[in-house]
């Protein structure tokens, strides 16, 4: 049934426009009209800046229960995996539900309309797969339609423990719970997850997708058949953690006397359908390649930041024929305001000259491009025929107040956070209304209960 929304500000790239009506139908927005004034009778009011749904392209759903936890005191990264690694030895498939539905809801109320889960957590604490070996992965799709939002579900190979300067180390600890042996293993496994795609109907191209995902360099080895792994999911979108640190650069350099980028390429793993995360310890070759393969690249600041990894060559990548999506990775905090801001603070540091990216760039990462690399070409954008998913902001708040509502870009970016997101619509029903989640009313709460019931 058709319902139609009066949009008072709407970002319709590259400009804002005041007075717009859109109409969704199927899911799907059919129609988009500019210079109504004032709502007609039966439209619902959305007040404020209206945006595509923003694509939080990098998730780890389970490290949201981390927070406050992994901030204290200092460490690296190495030692931060640790924690992580103790918080996912202890979650089942139904506490994994309840995590990840608040987690969901949570992104909801941010304005967060689709997320890549970016998923490795597959089997039981020894190894053992559940009596459905995708049970876990299951949980994650059922947890995001309670929330209310898509799901590009990035099931991942992890096979090996790490990667040192004397080769790869067998899965040990916590980690045996993320491999399934062999890559042909993992393949049997992921094959069987084609069930949970939606197809497209009157919900508006379903709320599931299934992609693939390689964890790392480190976590899979040339012998595993990254070949065979392109092949077989080259009509996915496929996800990869590349040269986060500079120690997995240097263990790949002596292992292999190539780049994490360059290996990879030599087994003709970059193209179109594969996005890097973070990237952020690249040489001029790597990005070179990456560009010149059009491979999407998502960066995490807030993570990045947190994690003390560094600033990733965003603006080179670009320059190349990279996309650039976003993810909150981590979920230190879950706000994509807050990751497109620092991408371009990040650089304002390191450089010490401003305007890398304009607002209206800067709001594609987060919207059309980030839906780009979870395999929604079609969200993203307010236009007739694309998916009617899109967020509300408020200009009215402590931190929006003052600008003309024509820099609602701007004031997107660099001024507002989740807490300004009023409105969140998915296929066309309203999932959060005037700052409330209408499916899950005390995400708070439920975030709270999930995640000590994962503590303990």
């Amino acid at each position: 049934m058709p319902v139609t929304y009066w949009l008072e500000h709407a970002w319709l790239d590259p400009a804002v426009e005041p007075g717009v009506l859109l109409t969704a139908d199927g899911g799907r927005i059919t129609a988009l009209r500019t210079g109504t004034p004032a709502p007609p009778p039966g439209a619902v009011a959305l007040r404020g800046l209206t945006l595509p749904g923003l694509a939080n392209a990098h998730s780890h759903a389970f490290h949201r229960a981390l927070r406050g936890t992994a901030q204290r005191g200092g460490g690296t990264f190495w030692t931060w995996r640790e924690t992580m690694y103790a918080t996912a030895s202890l979650l089942t498939p139904d506490s994994y539900f309840d995590l990840a539905r608040a987690v969901y809801a949570e992104m909801a109320l941010a304005g967060i309309t689709c997320v890549g889960e970016f998923h490795y957590l597959h089997h039981q604490p020894d190894g053992t797969p559940y009596a459905d070996p995708n049970a876990m992965g299951r949980a994650l799709i059922a947890a995001a339609a309670e929330a209310g939002i898509r799901i590009t579900l990035l099931d991942t190979a992890y096979l090996r423990g790490g990667l040192t300067e004397r080769g790869h180390l067998p899965l040990d600890g916590a980690q045996r719970r993320f491999g399934d042996g062999t890559a042909d293993q993992w393949y049997d496994r992921w094959s069987l997850l084609a069930d949970a795609e939606d197809a497209e109907d009157a919900n508006g191209a379903g709320h599931a997708r299934i992609g693939a995902a390689l964890h790392s360099v480190r976590a899979f080895a040339d012998s595993d058949g990254y070949t065979a792994f392109a092949e077989r999911t080259r009509h996915v979108p496929v996800h990869i953690h590349l040269s986060e640190q500079p120690a997995e650069n240097d263990a790949c350099l002596a292992v292999h006397g190539r780049t994490p980028a360059r290996l990879l390429a030599d087994a003709d793993f970059w193209g179109p359908n594969t996005t890097a995360v973070h990237a952020t310890h690249l040489t001029g070759e790597d990005i070179a390649l990456l560009g010149g393969a059009r491979s999407a690249v998502c960066m995490c600041p807030t993570t990045e930041r947190d994690l003390a990894d560094g600033i990733g060559p965003a603006p080179a990548l670009q320059r190349a024929g990279s996309p650039l999506a976003l993810g909150s990775d981590s979920h230190a905090v879950v706000d994509l305001l807050e990751e497109a801001r620092a991408m371009e603070l990040n650089e304002r540091l390191r450089t010490r000259t401003r305007g890398h990216w304009t607002a209206a760039e800067l709001l594609r990462a987060a919207t059309a491009d980030g839906h780009a690399s979870l395999g929604r070409p079609d969200a993203g954008r307010l236009a007739p025929g694309a998916l009617a998913d899109f967020t509300t902001i408020a200009l009215d708040s402590v931190r929006t107040a003052g600008p003309p509502p024509r820099l609602g870009a701007e004031t997107a970016v660099f001024a507002a956070t989740a807490a300004d997101v009023r409105h969140t619509v998915v296929a066309g029903r309203q999932i959060v209304a005037d700052g409330r989640h209408l499916r899950v009313p005390d995400v708070a709460g439920a975030l709270a209960a999930a995640i000590a019931a994962v503590r303990g």
